[in-house]
């Protein structure tokens, strides 16, 4: 059984565009990611993939900002409730520690309360509130809802994780 199945962690490769540009489509409406005043093509980011015997669960893309510091910029676990996120985050951060890396860090919204729970969790630290900033995304990218459970989206939540 599937749910049984330990989740495994490793770098997308070429053969799995088609799984990336999937996962992507299905949660963000296309390979864009608006965030901090740019568009960013989160498919042509370094990226990592979750599986459950052979089948993608999950993903996470991340870009170097510097030598020391990366921003994930899309985690999304296909099948929520069985670690996909969390297998994710710490193969990002098995890597980010072998390549020295001192900083992770990551964007979210205001309204998104449960990733903002799960990276807290997990070990990050709310550091920035950049008030009103997804009205400079919704300017790049006008698929951004204007709200999501009630909850009007309007400010970005910066978070880091110090390795």
């Amino acid at each position: 059984m599937d749910a049984e199945r330990p989740v495994g962690v490793g770098p997308a490769t070429p053969a799995d565009t088609e799984s990336v540009r999937r996962i992507l489509s299905e949660s963000w409406g296309g390979p864009y990611v608006a965030v901090h005043a740019e568009l960013i093509d989160a498919s042509a980011q370094r990226a990592l993939l979750a599986r459950v015997a052979g089948r993608p669960v999950g993903l996470l893309t991340y870009r170097a900002v510097s030598g020391t510091e990366w921003e994930i910029v899309t985690l999304d676990a296909v099948e929520a409730g069985r670690g996909v996120g969390r297998a994710l985050l710490d193969g990002l951060r098995a890597e980010a520690a072998w390549e020295g890396v001192t900083r992770l860090w990551l964007v979210t919204t205001n309204e998104n309360v449960r990733a903002l729970r799960f990276y807290q969790r997990y070990g990050f630290d709310l550091v920035a509130v950049h008030r009103n900033a997804v009205e400079a995304a919704r300017r790049l990218k006008p698929s951004i809802p204007t709200h999501d459970d009630g909850i009007a989206i309007r400010h970005e939540l910066e978070l880091e994780l110090l390795l």
